[in-house]
């Protein structure tokens, strides 16, 4: 179902400026939005109104990003885009590694950011902003001893408990449902990634990959759900 509340959207940043010139454009657009300036007020905002996406800056004084990254996702999938200075390449591997949804640089380029965001809440549930949601399929898809349910983008251990998944995890998962069977390279599955607005370079794909064999594999170590094909790339073996 379509949720047609306002979607929530908490900026942390510790430039002020950039708060509001985000939270102005987002509030024009119907998103509802709350600010921090540091990762102490990020814990009290989120504690007082549970965000339904966070852009949250990577290199904050008293507190950084990535930390409040690792620390979220040990308890929350809310989406993360985290926003990073155009150089540090390595701080994006890191965020991604670590479970951000998706990066954008600075300067921020409002519109992207805007485009971004309404992906990012479409794959977690879909909100009223932007386009509708495709019509979703109604189907539960095993992956190891792990159920995949390609309806609400969500995905359950054996014990039935969820497992906390990032919106480019499921988009990952459900490339590789939809080629169950087939090798894909890494180059086709960066060809997805473009399509996706992912962090389009090698090494993101091998850390997603490694990052969702943690979740479903039953030995991660000897892959059984994803395998690597030596010299290809990974293959789904339903």
């Amino acid at each position: 179902m379509l949720d047609t509340r306002p979607a929530r959207i908490l900026i942390c940043d510790d430039e002020p400026r950039l708060r509001e010139m985000v939270g102005e454009y987002l509030s024009e657009r119907g998103f509802k939005v709350s600010e921090a300036g540091n990762t102490q007020e990020l814990a009290a905002v989120k504690k007082a109104d549970t965000p339904d996406l966070i852009l949250l800056d990577i290199n904050m004084p008293g507190g950084d990003g990535l930390s409040a990254l690792r620390e979220m996702r040990a308890y929350s999938d809310t989406p993360v885009i985290m926003l990073t200075a155009a150089a540090d390449v390595v701080d994006r591997i890191v965020g991604l590694e670590m479970g951000a949804d998706d990066y954008l640089g600075k300067p921020v380029n409002l519109r992207e950011l805007e485009a971004r965001i309404k992906a990012a809440l479409r794959r977690q549930g879909g909100f009223s902003q932007g386009s509708a949601p495709a019509e979703r399929h109604l189907e539960t898809v095993p992956f190891g001893p792990c159920q995949l349910h390609l309806d609400s983008a969500r995905l359950f251990g054996p014990d039935g408990k969820e497992i906390p998944i990032t919106a480019m995890e499921f988009d990952l998962l459900q490339l590789f449902y939809e080629n169950k069977g087939r090798a894909l390279s890494r180059d086709q599955i960066l060809e997805r990634a473009h399509k996706k607005g992912w962090a389009a370079f090698d090494r993101s794909i091998d850390l997603r990959v490694s990052r969702l064999r943690r979740k479903i594999e039953i030995n991660p170590s000897k892959p059984q759900t994803i395998r690597t094909v030596r010299g290809v790339g990974y293959i789904f073996e339903v």
